[in-house]
């Protein structure tokens, strides 16, 4: 973010305040399912008690250069592409913590979850240094492209590892087991007859340097016309 800020709006609540300003009284939560089917982004708050964090959040099929160049402004924290657990075992893609054999993976106390979704970090063969934006949406599309039919995908054919693009392992269970912007952009996925593989972003605030707050994101959200969701939105319809 370069220094956006909403003013007094909140939703301290956990309500969600951000509806389409073109249709006021639509269902947020039908809202983004039809703006991740249109290609479109979606921000998603987790909880106040998690992480805290609203993710920006894109289907991957949708990644162009110019989503890579908004993730990177407009959100600028971590770009990673979601993919469901049962697409992650086929193109047998560890948790991160349980392939690399290093004294520092071991006793982990994160204060919001058991455990971290990170897997490998991947760039697309046809790509050059990984980086660009360019390239990082090649890595991403031919990602959602191979969720599609992952049997059938000679992964390391495909990819390469170390890359540029974080992947990222749900839980078998999704929000049953687990309630993080993983879980819950897959879910969200799922929901609205997409293939799982998502690109989540944390929100960042330039001025703070923390993480953007939800009066913030709700104000991003209402002057893009982009859908915003809280965690526990998605939860109550889904798990």
């Amino acid at each position: 973010m370069t220094g956006y800020h909403a003013g007094p709006r909140s939703n301290t609540d956990g309500t969600n305040a951000a509806t389409s300003s073109a249709n006021p009284t639509a269902d947020p939560f039908e809202n983004a399912l039809e703006s991740l089917r249109r290609g479109e982004p979606i921000l998603v708050h987790d909880a106040a008690d998690r992480e805290g964090e609203t993710d920006l959040i894109y289907h991957a099929n949708a990644v162009s250069p110019r989503a890579v160049a908004r993730l990177r402004n407009d959100a600028g924290g971590l770009v990673c592409v979601a993919l469901a657990h049962d697409v992650a075992e086929a193109f047998d893609l560890p948790f991160y913590s349980d392939a690399v054999d290093h004294p520092a993976t071991a006793d982990h106390e994160l204060g919001y979850d058991d455990r971290s979704s990170f897997s490998l970090t991947v760039n697309h063969r046809d790509t050059y240094t990984g980086i660009t934006d360019e390239d990082r949406s090649t890595t991403i599309r031919s990602l959602g492209a191979a969720a599609a039919s992952p049997d059938e995908v000679a992964f390391a054919d495909e990819f390469r590892v170390p890359g540029h693009v974080h992947l990222l392992k749900a839980a078998p269970d999704l929000l049953a087991q687990r309630e993080g912007h993983t879980e819950l952009g897959i879910a969200l996925a799922t929901a609205a007859d997409l293939t799982p593989a998502v690109v989540v972003c944390e929100m960042l605030d330039d001025e703070t340097g923390e993480a953007l707050s939800p009066a913030d994101a709700l104000g991003y959200a209402d002057q893009y016309d982009f859908a915003y969701l809280e965690g526990h939105e998605i939860v109550e319809r889904l798990k």
